[in-house]
């Protein structure tokens, strides 16, 4: 995709503290995007607080975690002279912008919006009333995001899987509207689908995230980062084994964040045998310290 002279939106959510996997996954890949943006361009990357109330009702716990995530995106490189770095909350045109582009969004687009199927399916699942539970926050989600979006005449929407279909809703919206007017009052976003963006694994092998109690925190001190990087999982098998790289759990963190040097080190020494999980943690921690001793600071 060509990049020059664009204007490239990335939202992130302050729903929980971040890990490790949100760098790998997350903020170095929405970074490094920014930096892709030529002179002619705009990037633009916001902290999408108004979002995350339908989750976080407690103010001070949300205030505490919008600061940290801004942080954390400043800290790890994001460069607030080249990308337009700011709180939702703060442009309060974007909430009388929801409220007019409501005024054009057919009801028929929030009901097939998968965040809604996917939690009436939920109540249905249990017995329950198709809408327990489920506040108009969530439900009218999209046309938040879409105002989000066309407030600024986005070209490109760096969005992963799981919010395609806001870009979506968002472009059919900014349609109607033109087709009411019959001219293009709205851009039309395109969304990039970060399917290249690595899925870290946590601790116990599942996908690491706030929720399985298995992340490597990316901010945390010496000790709490070791504790949880000695207790990643292992296997049985001896330390003179040959083993597939692939099978192993400690080699698919590793290679998320460790540099290729290390690497490649522990592939071979697995491959070959003779190099113990003990050794590979250690070393493992030393790149994670290595990487984020900066940023922590």
């Amino acid at each position: 995709m060509n990049y020059e002279n664009k204007t490239i939106l990335t939202g992130v959510k302050p729903t929980g503290t971040l890990h490790i996997g949100n760098y790998v996954g997350a903020i170095k890949p929405a970074i490094e995007f920014g930096h892709q943006v030529n002179q002619n361009g705009k990037h633009i990357m916001f902290v999408a607080d108004y979002h995350a109330i339908n989750a976080i009702k407690d103010a001070p716990l949300l205030r505490q975690l919008t600061k940290e995530i801004a942080c954390a995106y400043l800290a790890c490189g994001l460069n607030p002279e080249k990308s337009l770095f700011y709180k939702q909350s703060d442009v309060p045109e974007l909430f009388e912008m929801t409220t007019i582009l409501m005024a054009y969004t057919p009801k028929g687009f929030m009901n097939k919006a998968h965040a809604y199927k996917a939690a009436v399916d939920k109540n249905i699942a249990r017995g329950e009333p198709n809408d327990a539970g489920i506040n108009m926050g969530l439900y009218t989600y999209p046309v938040l995001m879409a105002s989000d979006i066309l407030s600024y005449d986005t070209d490109i929407v760096r969005v992963g899987k799981d919010q395609v279909q806001h870009v979506e809703i968002a472009a059919d919206i900014a349609g109607a509207i033109n087709a009411h007017y019959e001219k293009e009052v709205l851009k039309i976003p395109a969304s990039y689908l970060t399917e290249s963006a690595q899925v870290l694994p946590g601790i116990d092998g599942q996908k690491m995230s706030q929720s399985y109690h298995n992340v490597i925190p990316l901010f945390g001190s010496d000790s709490e980062i070791k504790k949880t990087v000695m207790s990643i999982k292992t296997d049985c098998q001896d330390i003179n084994d040959k083993k597939n790289p692939d099978d192993i759990l400690l080699y698919h963190i590793a290679r998320g964040i460790a540099p290729e040097s290390v690497v490649a080190e522990i592939k071979e020494g697995l491959e070959k045998g003779g190099m113990g999980y003990g050794t590979i943690k250690k070393m493992l921690l030393q790149a994670i310290l290595d990487e984020f001793s900066e940023k922590r600071e």
